[in-house]
């Protein structure tokens, strides 16, 4: 299905009761105070996430573990007329629950470590199979119309006029490559096998804009590492699990700089010293990984997606609108944003996969199955035959003089604009993009009236920039864009 996972050398869980273990896979050897299991007949039937078996799980933190040697790797829907500070951008992506599933606080005693670690211990996963696949593979089949290599005929179709061409040589130029990925993966795959060491069924997903189709060279990678099926405590386990990860990460030569985050979803950001590239690792925050595939097959339903959305991020950045910890727009946001209008126009460029695939995205879907989810979805052609560049300007007039901000909401699940929801949450705030999965608003960073007066504002200026020049220099430098790769 898809030729970059986000579980590249990460096999799948291991299969439940009556199911076949069709993996490849290499024997993984653990220390017995890491892991202590009771004897079971068949152990490659065993479900991974046991309900009623418990397990004596120990974080076991060696003193002076091998510091591991990574070389450097070069269906048509018309439109309807109808907390912040530091880092949210990263708590936007993955929040609580919206208005629909609301629920009362309860004040608890802070827990201490030791109540913690008592707890995971009883709820952590299952027996574990290799944390590497016998090859480095985990590159599944392609979507339907997913280019491998190179420019498909389609895309040269949307570029047949000057703007057009602007925006597919940048996007050209800006994608993220292969290599890139590959250096991602591989730092991905090293930090599973030390992690594995502290939590033996822990499993380490690439996210975001890495694997979703919508990175560019210059990219950071999201990580999840999920620990175990359902919820963690994000104010309490999780910090504690991204503590002791932060202790291991200072013993390991090829990481830099490995900063604990405290925020709403906690986060471990790091440096991997070889690649350069910067990582934010969370803990258990799985819709993260459900979304990254939902856009993923946004991203390769339709050729033109990738292009419009990579220079639209391209262009938020240099008119610093595309910053949630200055509360302003995240690039899931916007990426959010774009996918809405190209399913509302009058002729469709790309359908609402969530309603007529349901099933391929589901949300109670157990995570490792998330990666094949979409797989049965078929090929998708849209009647719609407007250009690159006829696509950007509409997206901008759209969004300067069409969408009514005080009174809908951005709703991709939908394909709709729906009517602002009444609670708190939703009614107070100056944009609303619901969040396909949690329902939660994913704009909800933009607080303050100057802020969505500037957005807009930058909006309707450079719509009527491009609609008189039609040259993408006159709302985005192209050369200096590239040179910043």
């Amino acid at each position: 299905m898809f030729p970059h996972s986000s579980i590249l050398g990460c096999p799948h869980f291991p299969p439940k009761h009556g199911q076949a273990n069709g993996l490849l896979s290499v024997p993984v050897v653990f220390a017995q105070q890491q892991m202590t299991a009771p004897p079971f007949k068949n152990r490659n039937n065993l479900s991974p996430f046991p309900v009623n078996r418990h397990y004596d799980w120990k974080p076991v933190l060696h003193t002076a573990p091998q510091a591991l040697s990574v070389p450097p790797v070069g269906m048509s829907r018309k439109r309807r007329s109808d907390d912040h500070g530091l880092y949210d951008l990263k708590r936007q992506r993955f929040s609580s629950p919206g208005c629909h599933e609301r629920t009362s606080r309860v004040v608890t005693p802070s827990p201490t470590p030791q109540t913690i670690g008592a707890r995971l211990r009883s709820e952590s996963c299952g027996p574990s199979v290799s944390p590497l696949r016998s090859q480095q593979a985990g590159y599944a089949p392609a979507l339907p119309g997913e280019p491998c290599h190179g420019i498909p005929d389609s895309f040269q179709a949307a570029a047949t006029d000057k703007l057009s061409q602007q925006i597919m040589d940048l996007f050209q130029a800006s994608q993220q490559q292969t290599d890139d990925l590959e250096k991602k993966e591989l730092c991905r795959t090293q930090l599973q096998r030390e992690i594995q060491r502290l939590f033996p069924y822990a499993r380490l997903f690439l996210a975001g804009s890495s694997l979703n189709g919508f990175g560019s060279r210059s990219s950071d990678a999201d990580l999840c590492l999920v620990v175990k099926e359902g919820n963690v405590n994000q104010r309490t386990d999780a910090v504690y699990i991204l503590s002791l990860i932060q202790k291991l990460l200072y013993k390991l030569s090829y990481i830099d700089r490995p900063q604990l985050i405290r925020a709403k979803v906690p986060i471990l950001k790091f440096r991997d010293k070889f690649s350069g590239v910067e990582f934010d690792l969370n803990v258990n925050n799985i819709v993260g990984i459900r979304n990254t595939f939902l856009l993923r097959s946004y991203a390769y339903t339709e050729c033109r997606v990738r292009p419009v959305v990579l220079i639209i991020k391209k262009w938020a950045q240099h008119h610093g609108i595309n910053d949630a910890s200055r509360g302003t727009l995240s690039s899931y946001t916007l990426v959010l944003m774009v996918l809405h209008y190209l399913q509302t126009l009058s002729e469709p460029v790309i359908p609402c996969l969530q309603k007529d695939y349901a099933e391929c995205f589901n949300p109670s879907m157990e995570i490792h199955l998330v990666p094949e989810g979409p797989k049965g979805i078929p090929p998708f052609k849209s009647k719609n035959q407007s250009t690159l560049g006829t696509l950007l300007l509409g997206f901008l007039k759209y969004f300067a003089t069409e969408f009514k901000w005080e009174q809908q909401m951005i709703s991709v699940r939908e394909a709709e604009a729906l009517p602002k929801p009444s609670c708190r949450e939703w009614k107070d705030k100056f944009i609303c993009v619901e969040e396909p999965f949690d329902r939660s608003n994913t704009a909800r960073a933009v607080h303050e009236r100057v802020q969505f007066d500037a957005i807009k504002a930058v909006f309707l200026k450079s719509w009527q920039l491009l609609q008189q020049k039609k040259d993408l220099n006159s709302i985005l430098p192209v050369k200096v864009t590239i040179q910043t790769c």
